[in-house]
């Protein structure tokens, strides 16, 4: 078996996050380049994970798939096979490999993300505001937590890990946020149920209250800003190039969620972007932003934010 190298894998993890996602594609950049090749590998890694789940391709068209144990025991085998240190054959699997062998991550975070496509495999739905949070940390929090140890983090910084996970839970939301219709599409609603008994939506039915769906998202985008301001906080922990990384994928994410509470009833007609212009003014500010850090963003406590178990 011939096995591809490193540069082939990192090839072709930057080819899947230039058409899974133009928004971290283009914060990746700002990295320097051994962190920038890891945030490609590992996102590699998630995006296959999240399109075997979804029956997606590069994260477009989620369908409401028939086998959703079979899928979640392929993201297991793939998942399990990469950190064994094998060789998977799938080139976004095989990147997983080589983001923990040269990150020596915790495997345990890697089976957190897992663990929240096995929620959707079961067909879970979030009672309350914390199950929400909490499944936003397994698809995307346990995310933050690896790229911090991608970037330097050491484990026992943990605030710095808190406010990682904070600004992964984060972007979550705001895709929770841009994405209702579709995932409604699916078969799937995010929303807690309690939620939608206080303001009269039906599971199942989000999109038949655009004016109460439209306020739903606006309060995912006050809680995804929360969690956003107390990522920020974090970002003294990193070096200068990460830190600019980082605070350019907050605003332009933050500006997703914006965009998708200000376009009230509308916000679902089509999917919400930012444009390059807005890009360019967010990535500017964020070097302004990383140049002072140490001063722009001071300590914080997390009042109220969700905490996983140590």
């Amino acid at each position: 078996m011939v096995t591809p190298s490193r540069d082939a894998i990192v090839a072709t993890a930057g080819e899947t996050i230039a058409r899974g996602s133009r928004s971290f594609a283009t914060a990746s950049r700002l990295f320097a380049r051994p962190v920038r090749e890891r945030a490609w590998l590992l996102y590699a890694w998630c995006r296959a994970c999240d399109d075997l789940a979804d029956g997606q391709d590069h994260g477009m068209g989620a369908i409401a798939v028939d086998d959703p144990e079979a899928r979640l025991e392929a993201i297991r085998l793939g998942t399990g096979a990469a950190l064994a240190g094998e060789w998977v054959g799938d080139a976004r699997f095989d990147a997983l490999r080589f983001f923990v062998a040269e990150t020596q991550v915790p495997h345990a975070l890697v089976w957190d993300v897992v663990g929240g496509f096995a929620l959707d495999a079961a067909g879970w739905r979030p009672a309350a505001e914390a199950d929400l949070d909490r499944y936003c940390y397994h698809v995307a929090g346990a995310v933050g937590r690896l790229m911090a140890l991608a970037m330097g983090v050491k484990p026992e910084q943990e605030d710095a890990l808190d406010r990682a996970t904070d600004l992964g839970i984060a972007f979550q939301l705001a895709n929770i946020a841009r994405d209702l219709a579709e995932d409604d599409r699916a078969g799937r609603c995010y929303l807690p149920a309690a939620w939608l008994a206080e303001t009269g939506i039906a599971p199942g039915a989000v999109l038949a209250d655009p004016t109460a769906l439209a306020g739903l998202a606006r309060r995912l985008a006050d809680r995804a800003a929360t969690y956003a301001a107390s990522g920020r906080a974090g970002v003294p922990a990193l070096g200068f190039r990460s830190a600019w990384a980082v605070l350019a994928a907050a605003d332009i994410y933050g500006g997703i969620a914006v965009k998708v509470a200000a376009a009230g009833e509308h916000g679902w007609e089509r999917r919400v972007a930012t444009s390059r212009v807005e890009k360019l003014g967010w990535i500017l500010r964020a070097f302004a932003a990383a140049a002072t850090r140490k001063h722009h963003f001071p300590p914080t406590p997390r009042d109220g934010l969700w905490t996983r178990p140590r």
